[in-house]
């Protein structure tokens, strides 16, 4: 896989052994030298935090090997989050009871970092370590210092119930928002029988569902998906009201499965393994899921996600660059990086990408690894239209957020463009306050071309 910023030499990965060498000096706890070396007989508790449930099976067979095999007596305490991942980890920094390894995203670690919740790995760094895990300001490095290496990244796609389709006589997914809702709605027609209906997304958190749906129409259509234009450094949501229309239109047509605004990302692929949802969009994680956490009873593929008008103008998210992080608040850090290390040497992260679980970011490792023999997996493999999109500025803005907005006026409708432009004047005051504070930076790009991001990852 070819990766244009990936300009650097291919040095292999260090192993876990080599990796947790580098280690450095003790850390002190309760007073005293941090417990759980091999010449103690004391078990170092430390725990590792996911929201990630698409590779939770997977994970939990490597962590208990590593309880059962490690020389170190550390014991990691594996604690799987749902969609509520952000406010428990708030929650657990407030009552001093966080994690000590950290899953961090590129959509949470800025805001993470800004919070004070996580803690830089480059003491342990040695040089053949920056060289083979890249170095992605913005998604893994902040100021400077590195506070998390890649994994793998995740691409975005349309995923549709083969089966549902040939029996609604629909021959190819849709490429266009007016597709998507003729084509949601011979689908129900079609899955009446069955109680299949032709649309959903788990809207039970509409940041979530949103995320993985009007984000990436909105990015292959060339517009930020979070709301964010890139080229006057200014919010401007309008881009997403053919989006947010088209989904309403879906919901009022009685096109989406009932029951969306309870429906979280777990049970939504339940239902769809069962038959019973047409097409929703997500993430690369899918092919993943229907192979041993959901294990489908139907035909299914991914294809492209479709644009506004079926014109592609810019790239659909290729997301990545980060995996795990050390909490600033552990008393445990040597032993969080001696986990660390094993999570991230090269046969484990190898056989991530064979199970399926993503798509290696790290050279030396997609040098190698072998196409995942995963069902359904080759319609998430990097296309002409994926690529990496700039880091957008968080801002805090004050009341209601973009996509409960959005999702509120699905529900119940309203005014659009009074929301929109209610949401523009809130974001770029938010904004205005944040640059002035130094929280963030927001400057002009005239030149920035979104379909230019377009094409670095296919092979």
């Amino acid at each position: 896989m070819k990766k244009r910023w990936l300009t650097m030499t291919l040095a292999a990965v260090v192993m876990a052994g080599s990796l947790a060498a580098c280690s450095g000096k003790k850390t002190e706890e309760n007073g005293g030298a941090e417990s759980g070396g091999s010449d103690s007989g004391e078990k170092t508790v430390i725990s590792y935090w996911t929201g990630d449930r698409h590779d939770s099976e997977f994970i939990k067979e490597v962590v208990d090997e590593y309880n059962a095999t490690n020389k170190d007596n550390i014991e990691v305490d594996l604690v799987i989050k749902g969609d509520d991942f952000d406010q428990a980890l708030d929650m657990s920094f407030q009552t001093s009871e966080p994690p000590d390894v950290i899953r961090v995203k590129e959509n949470t670690i800025q805001t993470f970092y800004k919070k004070g919740y996580l803690a830089p790995i480059d003491e342990f760094l040695k040089e053949e370590h920056k060289a083979a895990f890249p170095e992605m300001p913005d998604l893994n490095s902040f100021e400077g210092k590195r506070y998390s290496l890649p994994n793998y990244g995740t691409t975005m796609r349309l995923i549709y119930n083969k089966e549902l389709f040939a029996k609604a006589g629909v021959t190819a997914p849709p490429t266009t928002l007016a597709e998507l809702v003729d084509v949601a709605k011979k689908l129900t027609a079609a899955g009446k029988e069955s109680g299949a209906y032709g649309f959903a997304q788990n809207f039970k958190n509409p940041g979530s569902a949103f995320g993985r749906s009007s984000r990436v129409i909105a990015e292959v259509s060339g517009f930020g998906g979070f709301g964010y234009d890139f080229k006057t450094a200014q919010y401007d949501f309008s881009h997403f009201k053919p989006i947010i229309e088209a989904f309403k239109q879906i919901k009022d047509d009685g096109s989406m499965l009932p029951g969306v605004e309870s429906l979280d990302i777990d049970p939504l692929r339940a239902q769809f393994a069962e038959g019973k949802i047409g097409m929703y969009l997500s993430f690369s994680a899918e092919a993943g899921v229907y192979t041993s956490q959901f294990p489908a009873k139907i035909e299914w593929a991914a294809a492209p996600a479709p644009s506004i008008d079926g014109s592609f103008n810019g790239a659909s998210g290729f997301l990545g660059g980060q995996w795990l992080a050390l909490s600033s608040k552990t008393t445990k850090k040597e032993a969080a990086w001696k986990f660390m290390s094993y999570m991230y040497s090269e046969s484990l992260l190898q056989q991530y990408q064979e199970k399926g679980f993503g798509i290696s970011m790290v050279p030396s490792v997609s040098e190698v690894a072998a196409t995942p023999q995963v069902k359904g997996i080759e319609g998430f493999l990097p296309n002409p239209y994926d690529g990496v999109w700039p880091v957008y500025p968080v801002v805090a803005v004050q009341g209601t957020k973009s996509d409960d907005a959005f999702f509120k006026y699905m529900v119940s409708g309203g005014d659009l463009d009074a929301i929109i432009k209610d949401l523009n004047e809130r974001y770029n005051a938010a904004l205005a306050q944040a640059v002035k504070n130094g929280e963030v930076k927001a400057e002009p790009d005239p030149n920035f071309d979104p379909k230019a991001l377009a094409g670095k990852f296919a092979k």
